[in-house]
């Protein structure tokens, strides 16, 4: 039963992987379908089932969550992203962009109000999780010496509901220091749970490697040094939105097995865009030893 259903949810991982790297393209039932090899009259309904939401709807969210970004990005006009997005025209986008975030499109490209942005793709958001694996091995654990690597931090402070909006921040800083992943290592580092009891308490910090001389500058943003040393790595690849179960597994299942003890540094990731689109990405998450 195991064994079926973790291919069960490989295949439909799977599917969102498609959906994600071909939004350009044709989605409909019968394309979707097919990537995951389930019979086009009843895919409609597991997937729904699944993931709380029609093929429909997540790819109508999925492609406005690349138009919202697009637009809070530069260079691409709005009609572009409109037709990206596959709307007939630039009015049409607009209405849609209004109503789903009370803001036009330009409004949003000059001064993103990022909290109806963040309620509108909670739904995609919540599908994305539903996914994520949740069961490791021992052997899946390797221990590394690892090198210190100095840092830019940006800080999260407050309700993990809010993350996303200093992810674009981040990303917006990174761009514009012209750090890039494929370039620049970058990393999360944790300080408390996923989801605290109190979310005002949760604490992360988005990292971008940096050189030595390399001068940080902006609001919020501050220089600071991943430490070396040992390290318990665990590499998480496809979708790696939600590493909590991965860190419950160091911490609760491996680490009391291993016989290690824990340094006095929060457990962080490294992640990575894979050269192979068709593998997503990957994260690998250090918990640091003695």
């Amino acid at each position: 039963m195991t064994a079926a259903l973790d291919n069960y949810h490989a295949r439909m991982r799977r599917v969102l992987d498609h959906i994600d790297r071909h939004l350009d393209d044709a989605l409909g039932l019968d394309a979707v379908s097919n990537v995951a090899a389930f019979s086009k009259f009843h895919f409609h309904r597991q997937f729904t089932a699944t993931f709380g939401l029609s093929l429909h709807r997540y790819v109508q969210l999925a492609r406005m969550r690349r138009a919202s970004k697009q637009l809070a990005g530069e260079g691409q006009s709005i009609t572009d992203i409109a037709m990206d997005a596959g709307y007939e025209t630039p009015d049409a986008f607009a209405r849609a962009f209004r109503q789903r975030f009370r803001q036009s499109p330009s409004d949003f490209r000059k001064s993103p109000d990022w909290e109806p942005w963040l309620r509108a793709f909670g739904p995609l958001n919540a599908a994305r999780s539903k996914l994520m694996p949740t069961t490791f091995t021992p052997d899946q654990v390797s221990i590394r010496d690892v090198l210190p690597t100095r840092v830019a931090m940006f800080e999260h402070r407050g309700d993990p509901a809010t993350l996303e909006v200093t992810i674009q921040r981040f990303i917006a800083w990174r761009k514009a220091a012209g750090l890039t992943p494929k370039t620049s290592p970058t990393f999360n580092i944790w300080y408390t749970e996923r989801r605290p009891v109190n979310p005002a308490d949760y604490r992360m910090d988005l990292c971008v490697g940096i050189g030595p001389d390399q001068v940080v500058d902006g609001e919020g943003v501050r220089t600071g040094e991943i430490p070396g040393g040992r390290c318990a790595v665990l590499r998480v690849t496809g979708d790696t939105h939600n590493l909590e179960p991965a860190a419950l597994y160091l911490y609760r299942d491996w680490l009391p097995a291993s016989g290690e003890e824990m340094r006095d540094f929060p457990i962080y990731c490294q992640r990575f865009f894979l050269d192979d689109p068709a593998e997503g990405t990957a994260a690998e998450l250090h918990l640091p030893l003695r």
